[in-house]
């Protein structure tokens, strides 16, 4: 879209580095910048750092207002576009960091100091890295720094941070099997307490609530303002109701169908009432009247379980569905070895009008030769022959007859 010819573009830039940081930049040359460009920033303790560009135009006034950063404390200034220089250098600082956070938790050890190193960000020169650790209290790392700046002889500087900040650094999947809100585009941690839990009807289960920093689940407070507006009228303090029948306590209270349910001693059903109807038992047990019964109670519908309405063609449903294959086979195979005879029950191979025959009555002798069967079929023709050699050491009988040898080998 063309844009009008006396347009001036926002000269503020949001630029985006490692983990979730992100900070704003004049770009007072005016450069034409797109997101995702690799660019060479002003760094605030001298040098220069390498970002990329996250949003620009606009979108940054906006952006500004939102994080409440006023035009007037941005100074720090847009270089140029990264040159292939720039980021071969940038990209060697970035494979050292994480050899030097590994070091540098050996030196911490070393010194016996109760602090967690989690990340390390190189600054785009080389000349300055940024250590953060977590810690229950204040530690006293002067020790450790020197040690840190004599091995890696470059400028230190150590961040504290908490446990969400450092799960956002290093980001992660959450139990919902999307990444994780801190690390993608939650920017600022509100306060979040066990009461949102309870009024959204959650089992108090800390495995299920804690997230990976191992504070309690931020998307716990995603939809506490509904479960808050429908719980202006649900009746409080309806925990127990008096009856003829016997005092009924509450069991489960459903929000958004403004459902309650109540259940009598030694009885195992619950009844579902309507909150009209428990807003009128309560003021009865107020003004000391006790009813008979709670009431008709509000008979709900069970949806009947559809059928899939598709042919289960893989077999997914059957774990087990590989083993029956396997076992017909050798069901199969070991029915073949049982018949009588051990021949095979093929009537292709043996033909139609096929017998067994005893081994005692087969001839001994010699095959003939192919040429004498051409018409017993192909099978035939491919067999090669070989003779029985057990029947050199047997006495002359029906098939080894040396006078009926010698007039095969010397035909006439």
């Amino acid at each position: 879209m063309d844009m009008p010819t006396n347009y001036k573009p926002f000269g503020i830039v949001e630029i985006k580095f490692k983990g979730s940081r992100k900070e704003f930049y004049l770009n007072h040359e005016n450069i034409y910048l797109e997101a995702g460009e690799l660019v060479v920033v002003e760094a605030a303790t001298g040098g220069y750092d390498v970002g990329h560009v996250s949003i620009t135009g606009e979108l940054v006034r906006m952006q500004m207002v939102k994080r409440r950063v006023k035009e007037v404390d941005v100074v720090k200034k847009i270089y140029r576009r990264a040159t292939p220089a720039d980021v071969d250098k940038w990209k060697m600082a970035k494979d050292l960091e994480w050899e030097t956070m590994h070091k540098s938790r050996t030196l911490a050890l070393e010194l016996n100091l109760s602090m967690k190193l989690s990340d390390v960000d190189y600054q785009g020169d080389k000349t300055k890295a940024t250590f953060y650790y977590t810690a229950e209290g204040r530690v006293d790392f002067r020790e450790l720094i020197k040690k840190m700046a004599e091995t890696f002889r470059i400028r230190i500087e150590m961040r504290q941070i908490g446990m969400r900040q450092e799960a956002s650094r290093l980001g992660g999947i959450g139990s919902c099997g999307r990444e994780l809100c801190c690390s993608t585009w939650l920017t600022d941690f509100k306060t979040v307490s066990t009461s949102a839990a309870r009024y959204q009807n959650l089992s108090l289960n800390t495995l299920k609530l804690a997230g990976q920093c191992g504070k309690l689940k931020c998307c716990l407070n995603y939809e506490l303002d509904s479960y808050m507006d429908a719980l202006k009228h649900i009746p409080d303090n309806v925990n127990v109701l008096k009856t003829e029948r016997g005092d009924a306590r509450l069991q489960k209270t459903d929000i958004f169908k403004k459902l309650m349910w109540f259940s009598y001693p030694r009885e195992e059903s619950w009844i579902p009432l309507p909150i009209n109807r428990v807003k009128e038992i309560q003021q009865m047990n107020r003004d000391g009247v006790v009813p008979a019964d709670l009431g008709e109670h509000v008979e709900i519908e069970t949806k009947p379980v559809k059928a899939p309405d598709y042919e289960n063609v893989v077999g997914q449903d059957s774990l087990t569905r590989l083993d029956e294959r396997r076992n017909k086979k050798k069901n199969k195979n070991r029915n073949k070895n049982n018949k009588p005879g051990g021949g095979s029950d093929n009537p292709q191979r043996q033909g139609p009008n096929a017998t067994q025959v005893p081994r005692e009555q087969r001839p001994q002798g010699p095959r003939p030769p192919d040429g004498a069967n051409a018409g017993a079929g192909n099978q035939n023709r491919n067999k090669r022959f070989r003779p029985n050699r057990n029947n050199q050491n047997r006495p002359n009988g029906p098939g080894n007859n040396p006078d009926r040898n010698n007039q095969q080998d010397n035909p006439q």
